[in-house]
């Protein structure tokens, strides 16, 4: 359980905040993978592999009230990391945009859609193109929240404006959030001292 004085959940508030301070709009709740309309306006979309990304998404879900939908791909990702990041290379070098699970039924009625995901190889996941590429987003104001671990949104603000070029591209969010390659590379440098 984080603290209210936890680095993530204030840096999400200061970035809700200043969304809020620039016109934001947003509405009620949601719940589970598929999005329901509630009377929401807002929407948050989001791709998430290890939690970092579910945890930005469950903090601007609760303090905009607004709806919430995880994406998700027909054949889940491998549940080992280094599995994970040759398929996404893969796809990505492949242009291949995975089958989503679900799609949302709903989308024209949402005004604002909050997309989140991790980077991966410097840009956003082929399932994130494969959301875009499913969804019309011509005349919503799209803002993303984007974690990595280290390099930054890479190039992944321009695949968004590539494949929504109608929407209203916000800057968004982004944060650094690389436990999953850290937890990697401490627990082989732990195995490595333990062989040599």
């Amino acid at each position: 359980m984080s603290s209210p004085h936890d680095p993530v959940r204030r840096a999400v508030s200061f970035s809700l905040a200043t969304f809020l301070a620039l016109g934001g709009t947003v509405a009620t709740i949601a719940d589970g993978r598929q999005a329901r309309r509630a009377g929401s306006r807002t929407l948050v979309a989001y791709f998430s592999r290890s939690g970092n990304t579910r945890v930005v998404a469950g903090l601007i879900h609760r303090a905009l009230g607004t709806e919430l939908f995880e994406i998700l791909p027909a054949r889940p990702y491998p549940e080992d990391y280094l599995e994970t990041v040759e398929r996404a290379r893969q796809e990505r070098d492949g242009g291949y945009e995975p089958t989503l699970e679900t799609k949302v039924s709903t989308m024209a009625d949402y005004d604002t859609v909050f997309l989140g995901f991790p980077i991966w190889g410097e840009t956003a996941p082929p399932i994130i193109r494969a959301f875009l590429s499913a969804h019309d987003l011509s005349g919503r104001t799209l803002v993303p929240f984007v974690t990595h671990g280290g390099y930054g949104v890479g190039n992944s603000l321009s695949i968004l404006a590539g494949h929504a070029p109608k929407a209203r591209l916000h800057p968004g969010f982004s944060m650094q959030a690389d436990q999953e390659r850290q937890t990697m590379e401490r627990v082989t440098g732990w195995l490595k001292q333990r062989t040599e």
